[in-house]
């Protein structure tokens, strides 16, 4: 029997289990920018210079309707939009 089938047929010693971080534990604290694209109809800059407190803007979409939600310009998922008290917010509805 040569040296490597000897070799072969030894224990090994067991390997040492490799751990894989998640990103977010190390860099979660990194600040971004999420935003949520919300397609408006007839919308003119006039119109956004005349926004306030308060103001209404009619939307081509359905207030159930996915509308998407980026993290820095990347689509991270869906949302659809959602009453809080007397907020409006969205809620994920599925991660892309």
């Amino acid at each position: 029997m040569d040296a490597a089938a000897q070799r072969a047929k030894e224990p090994q010693p067991a390997a040492a289990p490799v751990i894989v971080k998640d990103p977010t534990e190390e860099f979660g604290w990194l600040p971004c920018r999420l935003s949520v694209e919300i397609p408006v109809s007839r919308f003119t800059v006039e119109d956004l210079l005349n926004l306030r407190e308060g103001s209404i803007v009619e939307t081509k979409c359905h207030y159930a309707n996915d509308v998407p939600l980026r993290a820095n310009g990347l689509l991270i998922g869906w949302t659809e939009f959602e009453v809080v008290g007397r907020q409006l917010t969205v809620r994920i509805t599925e991660l892309a």
